[in-house]
């Protein structure tokens, strides 16, 4: 029997099945989150953020010439790109787990029978298709995102070492190594998730080349590892730059040569010094230091891909983050420092009170003709410190959160043993384990978990077990049963792994012991690294996929499991096939079952439409305020990639904050034309104006003009400025009463309104800014508005928080996706109002009824979280709409508006919040005549409202600390559909949701003494 060729064609067979399942089920277009920025950029070679990605863009950039010219298919062929990664991934698994099996059922020497043969590649087959099927590897397989081909490096660095075990005695085999090297080069060019098998790697190495492995070997070995990835983390990727960085200070400052002739300068010497290590170690024949020199040198090689960030960034792309065309820059964008810092191993508690500071560093950026020192990084001194500070974050959400979790008094002050109980409960737990059993337990549903008994949990599908941890589940809501997401797995791909680890450990404890230390480095140790706060903006599962990879090696290793069983009992070659077939009904062929219908993409454009939307929301020529990932990089892929208007601005309001990004802002980009920002670029680099707060010594009495506020805050006269006890001198913000002086006839020549609307028109728009500063992002958006002198349109994107809205929101009226300024008389005079009553009704039906694009949610085999929680605000919106059509008596604008939202909207419940908009459309169908669809619309809701009750009621039973809040909603808008079919004579329908709500209330009452 030849071993190596069924092994190469079983594995080939691997991919297809992967590859071919990932293209079926891949979304035909840009996805949310970082998908739409990853396609953008690499399309045209721009930079994303940090800490960047440029080897992952050009290998995207590749697949998408693939399209032929075809912009509209070109997202789809990247998307391609990342099923290919990620079937070649299964590839690569497929080969580690039968030289892992192999290794153990094969000695050396002994005859391969065909039931070890079956046992091998059983083994292969169940493992490899099992990870396929993976929830969270399989999310990611599917859109342009890194983490596919980054788990393709991760797999080819295991497989590889592997490959030098089997080979290690032979001449040349450290040429193993030095590709393994190169490849994690490559790989910080994708993520750096592939650095965590370094110590895996260091293990097979110390057993491979010791005769007599000791327990103190193996911790040495560990150490090393971990300081071989320390090494390349922190020397290699960060200071290396940073030692470039310095030698360029002193060749600009110092000897006053150009910028980047220092960067010049240090990487001639490295390269030299290299070399001449290299020469020296052959010459004084010293092979480990060969071999280390040669390996740094192919991970330097690999790690060139990022010289196109700076290549890319002195061509000043549309897309340019952080604008890293200088050695400091540069240095700032690889360490991230955007984002801030996070407390690892030693920092305060949440509760902790700052008691001084100190400075560190200082912090340069490029000038005119050398750099310049922006100010000092520091570092807060706090009251309170702990080792491993786990519960840190000062956010008030934050704060709240780490109480309410760890049962803490309003006034109680955490201890070491509480944070460490939000370490293994919270982070360890609900952040991590609940994502792996997600994969191979069962799941839930995919709503967004914050740790309530209701949305995101990881099940077993067997109904006794649930119902300890969850209560009754006999009757599951349409949440969970009816959610794509709900996967029942019945946790035997659980067992199979657990059997699978459990053999490995006992026939080959070594190997095992390396995998074992995979799944560690690539799960439990990113917890402690990311260190992650609670009321995270989406599930972080994909972090963790290098851990579920090594947990699918010992699901695989099961089928050995169950094959040494069977041996026993029959025939080894049909027990190894029996235990084949088991294997891959219990993990892959379950997995996919259940998993396909949550996983299928092939339908759905949500994204791309949504993102078009936004944009046809907007006037011509008009800037267009932005805030997360969500409705900023689906709009730059359809604006850099699909050409879809490219005349409006896109204005990200957390990116507002940077200097590069104001900067980059008063340039022309595509057909957009430069902010109206009049600042020169000294008035707010870094390090310059970064917060100006506010201080009302003075006692301003009414309103300021704008164009004032804006000269006082960045003036350069002393006079201007607040002298502090030090004596240092800052700008500061005198008033928070703002307002803009308004000239009718300019507003009608902009077609900002229009002349019929003259009266409506207001002298002076007036209003309290909301915050007590005024960081870059507010200065920005200050210059913009004090000098736009309504020459173009501006707008909020509708998912804007109201907090950064500066205190306008009673002058902003919504046009669809977005919200306009406009100087009218505000609708509401109250502030606190919801904004449901301001919106422009002429252009908002034009943009909802005939241009909208709606991403074929209606249909779609599967609706992302994300996309689902949009069709709540297309609903809102419509529903406004129709109401105020209905009050300006355009009755049959508003019958349109109505029958559009029941054209295009789902007609499944995707959440209890959804029942509060299907109430007002229900609402405003009586109010049209539209009764028989009223009646229908009422009874879905109230069916729906039903069945989530009394799986609530039973949940209340049996869990004390259920929330009343969704309790309280369902039963608010029943109550509200029992008013509204009294109110429209439909009798029948009445009484039952009366009798319905009625025995609600009872339930709810008792339960509750």
């Amino acid at each position: 029997m030849n071993y190596t060729k069924t092994n190469n064609i079983l594995g080939w067979v691997c991919f297809v099945i992967a590859s071919l399942t990932y293209v079926l089920t891949l979304e035909p277009s840009a996805s949310f989150w970082d998908c739409g920025e990853f396609i953008s950029a690499a399309y045209k070679l721009q930079i994303v953020h940090q800490p960047g990605a440029p080897l992952f863009l050009m290998i995207q950039k590749m697949f998408s010439l693939l399209a032929m010219g075809d912009i509209h298919r070109l997202a789809y062929w990247m998307n391609v790109g990342s099923a290919l990664s990620s079937g070649a991934t299964i590839l690569f698994l497929f080969w580690t787990i039968t030289a892992l099996v192999r290794k153990v059922v094969w000695r050396p020497g002994e005859e391969l029978t065909i039931s070890k043969l079956v046992i091998i590649m059983g083994s292969g087959l169940v493992g490899a298709l099992a990870y396929t099927y993976s929830d969270s590897f399989w999310f990611s397989a599917v859109e342009s995102e890194v983490y596919a081909m980054s788990s393709l490096c991760t797999a080819i660095v295991f497989w590889a070492i592997l490959k030098w075990d089997a080979h290690a005695d032979e001449p040349k085999a450290d040429r193993w190594l030095i590709f393994i090297a190169y490849v994690m080069g490559l790989s910080i060019g994708v993520h750096l998730l592939n650095l965590l098998a370094i110590p895996a790697i260091a293990l097979v190495y110390y057993f491979r080349r010791t005769a007599k492995p000791t327990n103190k070997g193996v911790i040495v070995a560990l150490i090393v590892g971990c300081i071989i990835l320390a090494v390349i983390q922190y020397g290699i990727i960060q200071y290396l730059i940073k030692f470039a960085a310095y030698f360029d200070l002193f060749f600009v400052n110092s000897l006053g040569m150009g910028f980047g002739s220092g960067v010049i300068v240090f990487s001639v010497l490295l390269i030299a010094a290299i070399i001449y290590g290299i020469l020296y170690s052959i010459k004084r024949a010293k092979p480990i230091l060969n071999l280390a020199l040669v390996c740094f040198a192919f991970i330097l090689i690999g790690y060139s891909s990022f010289a196109m960030v700076i290549i890319r960034a002195k061509a000043n792309p549309s897309l340019n983050n952080n604008d890293p065309d200088n050695a400091f820059s540069f240095l700032s964008y690889l360490n991230r420092e955007q984002y801030g810092d996070r407390p690892l191993l030693y920092g305060p508690y949440f509760d902790s009170k700052p008691i001084d500071y100190e400075e560190g560093e200082k912090i340069y950026r490029k000038g005119k003709e050398k750099y310049e020192v922006a100010g000092r990084k520091f570092d807060q001194i706090y009251d309170r410190n702990t080792l491993l500070p786990r519960m840190y974050s000062d956010d008030p959400q934050h704060v709240g959160y780490y109480r309410d979790w760890m049962g803490l008094g309003q006034d109680q002050s955490p201890t070491f043993t509480d944070n460490l109980g939000f370490l293994f409960s919270y982070q360890s737990g609900f952040m991590y384990a609940r994502y792996f059993l997600w994969n191979f337990s069962g799941r839930q549903n995919d709503t967004q978990g914050n740790g309530n008994y209701t949305d995101g949990n990881w099940i077993t599908g067997i109904k006794f077990l649930d119902a300890l941890r969850l209560g009754p589940q006999d009757n599951l809501p349409p949440s969970i049963a009816g959610n794509n997401g709900y996967n029942r797995f019945y946790m035997l791909p659980l067992i199979l792994g657990l059997l699978g680890a459990f053999w490995h450990f006992k026939r080959k404890q070594k190997d095992a012991g390396v995998v074992g230390l995979l799944f560690f480095f690539t799960g439990l140790a990113i917890v402690l690294y990311l260190n992650q706060t609670p009321l995270q903006p989406r599930e972080r599962d994909y972090a963790y996929a290098g851990s579920f990879y090594a947990f699918a090696i010992w699901i695989g290793m099961g089928v050995a499991c169950i094959a040494d069983f069977l041996k026993k009992k029959m025939n080894p070659v049909n027990g190894a096939i029996l235990a084949t077939v088991i294997g891959i009904f219990a993990a892959p062929v379950l997995m996919a079952k259940d998993g396909w219908d949550d996983h299928d993409r092939s339908t759905k454009y949500t994204v791309r439409d949504f993102a078009k939307d936004y944009l046809e929301s907007c006037a011509p020529n008009a800037i267009l305020f932005t805030y997360g990932d969500n409705d900023t990089y689906p709009l730059w892929y359809v604006q850099e990639v699909e050409n879809v208007r490219p005349d409006v601005r896109i204005v990200n309001l957390s990116l507002l904050g940077t200097d590069w990004y104001l900067r980059q802002q008063k340039y022309k980009v595509n057909e957009a034309d430069p902010l109206p920002i009049t600042m020169p670029d000294d008035k707010f680099v870094q390090g310059v104006r970064d917060v100006i707060r506010y201080n009302d010594q003075y006692k301003i009495d009414g309103s300021v003009e704008l164009k004032d506020i804006f000269d006082i805050i960045t003036s350069d006269n002393d006079n201007d400025k607040l002298t502090y006890q030090d004596g240092s001198k800052e700008n500061f913000l005198p008033t928070k009463n703002f307002k803009l002086t308004i000239n009718p006839d300019q507003v009608i020549a902009t077609n900002t309104v229009s002349a019929a609307l003259r009266d409506s028109i207001i002298p002076v728009m007036e209003w309290k800014y909301n915050k007590n500063y005024v960081t870059k992002t507010e200065l920005g958006m200050i210059d913009i508005l004090a000098h736009n002198n309504w020459k173009r349109p501006v707008y909020f994107a509708v998912t804007v928080p109201s907090s950064n809205f500066i205190g306008l929101d009673k002058y902003l009226y919504n046009e669809g996706f977005a919200s306009r300024l406009l100087p009218l008389k505000p609708a509401a005079e109250d502030t606190t109002q919801q904004q449901d009553d301001r919106l422009n009704p002429e252009p908002m039906y034009n943009n909802m009824v005939n241009k909208f694009v709606w991403g074929n949610m209606k249909n779609a085999r599967y609706l992302d979280p994300e996309s689902s929680r949009m069709i709540g605000i297309v609903i809102k919106s419509f529903n406004e709409l129709a109401q105020s059509l209905y009050n300006a008596g355009e009755i049959d604008k508003a019958k349109k508006a109505i029958d559009k939202s029941l054209e295009v909207v789902p007609d499944k419940n995707y959440s209890l919040y959804f029942t509060i908009h299907r109430f007002y459309t229900a609402d405003m169908l009586y109010k049209l005549k539209e009764t028989d669809k009223a009646n229908t619309l009422v009874k879905q809701t109230a069916d729906y409202l039903d069945k989530e009750l009394e799986y609530m009621y039973e949940i209340s039973k049996s869990k004390e600390n259920l929330s009343t809040n969704d309790i309280q909603l369902g039963m608010s808008v029943l109550n509200q559909l029992v008013t509204l079919t009294q109110q429209n004579n439909q009798t029948a329908l009445h009484t039952q949701l009366d009798n319905s709500f009625k025995a609600f209330e009872s339930k709810f009452m008792s339960s509750m003494r």
